[in-house]
């Protein structure tokens, strides 16, 4: 992820005042904020997935879903987050870069 990729995830989607990513929150509260984010995101495609899998049990039939190797709502679509070793929401790297772009715009408000 580039600097610009994390702006816009906060800026953008989560919707978060420009002035606010820029110049208030520390790096702490912005790691909390993603962590929301990505476990609310991670629960919607969830309820999504099991919607899908107990439609297509009804539709198809549980017979046909299983002689395809259909058992669980993970079976039909797994996640990357299904694995127990999830990567934290920013990399080391993501937040060196992060930590830069926001070191650069309070030097120019200074």
């Amino acid at each position: 992820m580039t600097a610009y990729d994390l702006y816009q995830l906060f800026v953008g989607e989560i919707g978060i005042p420009r002035h606010e990513f820029l110049y208030e929150l520390q790096y702490w509260e912005l790691v909390k904020i993603a962590k929301g984010y990505q476990a609310r995101s991670r629960n919607m495609w969830s309820a999504i997935r099991w919607q899908t899998f107990t439609l297509m049990n009804v539709q198809v039939g549980g017979k046909e879903m299983r002689s395809k190797r259909i058992f669980t709502p993970k079976d039909l679509l797994p996640f990357p987050w299904d694995n127990k070793e999830a990567a934290s929401p920013l990399s080391e790297a993501d937040r060196q870069e992060l930590q830069d772009l926001i070191d650069n715009e309070r030097k120019k408000k200074l």
